[in-house]
């Protein structure tokens, strides 16, 4: 037969001891969990709560300071460019004035000495050639083609265009600048211009203008345009050229201005050819106003085949329209 056990007191104590310590092992893991969840739930609510005024003062101050910094450096940054600009505008500017004080001294001494030649000569020339003049016309071109071609480059088309010395002209040209003058007398034609006679008073140059046979005008004066359009007449007649800026006075803007009739009225009294000529870069060079500089460039010289008629009204918008059209093909303005 079997032999029936019973259980001793430490079975017991520690059959006893089992369920006590996995209900307080429970009890602690649900006090553990509860304050996890407790803690969870504290840090949810942080998350979404507005922040302290605080702490919304110092992000906007640091906000404040590096949009300040920023601001600062891109300043610092255009004040730099805006005076490396103003600099090299100002080197610019300080070049083309005393390139233009250049200009002046050169022309100066190379009219004292060629003026010497011109009066030299002068006898023969009202001896022989009185209306044409073409020793001292050929003095002024050597003047004014040593005096630009140390300056400027020039180019001339259509000198294919230009009529003979012996044959007269009415010769037109648009108006941008001083320079117009040097440039037009080294093409080697003896016409006459038209000049204010507050130019006559200069040294050298009015004089030298004088033995040239330019032609003086006193703009405002009625009487004095008459007379000055007779003596146009006159030269053309007696087998002298003559030459006319139509639009009055050098360009401001550098557009091309009306025309006078003036001109074309000396030709249609006369039966001479118009020979249109379009001056480009001379007002970029020497802008009229600003005579005391002399700026870096190139001038084109355009010369347009003759044009001839009978009405001064026609000739003068038909030699308008070709300088019109050749300054507008280069990028040039018109009225």
């Amino acid at each position: 037969m079997g032999t029936l056990v019973r259980p001793g007191p430490a079975a017991t104590a520690a059959g006893a001891a089992s369920p006590i310590s996995i209900a307080s092992s429970s009890a602690h893991a649900a006090a553990g969990g509860g304050r996890a969840w407790s803690s969870r739930r504290r840090v949810s609510v942080a998350a979404f709560r507005s922040p302290s005024p605080q702490v919304l003062a110092t992000r906007w101050r640091r906000r404040r300071d590096t949009a300040v910094r920023s601001d600062a450096v891109a300043g610092g940054a255009a004040a730099a460019a805006a005076g490396d600009s103003t600099q090299a505008l100002s080197d610019l500017q300080v070049a083309s004035r005393v390139r233009g004080v250049c200009f002046y001294l050169v022309t100066a001494v190379a009219a004292i000495f060629l003026f010497v030649a011109m009066v030299v000569v002068h006898p023969l020339v009202l001896l022989f050639d009185r209306y044409r003049r073409r020793a001292q016309h050929y003095i002024a071109k050597i003047w004014a083609t040593l005096t630009i071609s140390m300056f400027y480059k020039l180019e001339v088309e259509g000198m294919e265009n230009l009529p003979p010395n012996s044959s007269p002209a009415v010769y037109v040209a648009n108006h941008q600048s001083f320079l117009d003058i040097y440039t037009l007398l080294t093409l080697g034609r003896c016409f006459k211009f038209i000049s204010k006679t507050s130019i006559f008073m200069f040294p050298i140059i009015g004089w030298a203008m004088y033995l040239l046979g330019v032609i003086p005008l006193r703009r405002m004066d009625s009487r004095s345009q008459l007379d000055c359009l007779k003596r146009c007449v006159d030269l053309v007649g007696k087998g002298a050229s003559v030459f006319f800026f139509p639009e009055g006075t050098r360009s401001r803007d550098g557009k091309l201005g009306v025309f006078k009739r003036g001109a074309f009225s000396v030709a249609t009294k006369t039966g001479a050819p118009v020979i249109p000529i379009t001056l480009i870069g001379t007002g970029k060079l020497m802008p009229s106003g600003m005579e005391g500089i002399l700026n870096s460039g190139s001038v084109k010289v355009i010369i347009h085949q003759p044009i001839q008629g009978n009405n001064a009204e026609t000739l003068c918008s038909k030699a308008r329209n070709v300088i019109a059209d050749t300054l507008l093909l280069h990028g040039y303005g018109v009225h």
